[in-house]
């Protein structure tokens, strides 16, 4: 018999999410594996390989980043998370540094994304699960607009917001608590960024995701059929995506 006794302890179970804990302060812990698993095959759905270069905004105790730092080849991986002991905790209890030495993913410390414009990033893809559901119409252009600067010309952002009929009118980062947007609202921001956008067929536990696009990253496959893996595979089976 499994004793499991001291799960509750070493994985936050129980704690409210934004509770001192690596895994509870980024969300609520019993979802800590389902929110990593929905986001990794969301990626690798719409198109990410290990050649890829991919931006976690976010990236907390890296919930996402403990998959995506071993899938992706080395340096593709570069995450964005103002509470440095985040990641220090996520390493230490998730990945481990030879892991890190590894694939030497990079790590900016920092509420803002100018150090990354200022560091001419340069990725395919970006994500922001849980971000957008946090702050005010002010952090979520600044975001925008910085994530498009460093996208190429084909990457997309995919990123989850809480849909409504009203926009919140909270400025700022106001995590644990929660705010939510018209979806064209999102959508005019976003074209003010160069990007396109579009609700995602996605499920999640409480949220939306929507897909922030450049203009040469493929959406048109899922046009007319499901998001799915099959539906992707039948693309292109026999060479990269």
């Amino acid at each position: 018999m499994v004793d499991h006794s001291d799960d509750s302890e070493s994985l936050g179970l129980g704690l409210r999410p934004g509770d001192d804990h690596y895994r509870a302060y980024v969300g609520p812990p019993e979802d800590y594996d389902l929110i990593a698993a929905m986001t990794f095959n969301l990626l690798t759905t719409l198109g990410l390989r290990q050649h890829h270069s991919l931006l976690d905004v976010g990236c907390g105790s890296l919930r996402i980043g403990r998959l995506l730092i071993p899938y992706l080849n080395k340096d593709k991986y570069i995450g964005i998370e103002p509470n440095e002991w985040l990641v220090t905790e996520g390493i230490k209890r998730e990945t481990g540094e030879a892991l890190v030495q590894i694939k030497r993913p990079k790590f900016f410390f920092s509420d803002s994304p100018k150090p990354l414009i200022e560091a001419k990033i340069s990725v395919d893809f970006a994500l922001a699960q849980s971000i957008f559901s946090h702050c005010g119409l002010d952090l979520i252009t600044e975001w925008l607009f910085g994530i498009s600067h460093c996208l190429t010309r084909g990457g997309a952002l995919v990123a989850t917001f809480l849909p409504s009929a009203d926009d919140s009118t909270l400025t700022g980062w106001v995590y644990p608590d929660c705010v939510s947007f018209k979806p064209e609202t999102l959508e005019r921001i976003a074209a003010k960024a160069n990007l396109g956008f579009e609700i995602l067929d996605w499920k999640h536990p409480r949220q939306t995701w929507a897909l922030f696009a450049k203009a040469e990253f493929d959406a048109t496959w899922f046009k007319t059929r499901s998001l799915t893996w099959n539906a992707r595979f039948d693309i292109a089976p026999d060479r990269k995506m």
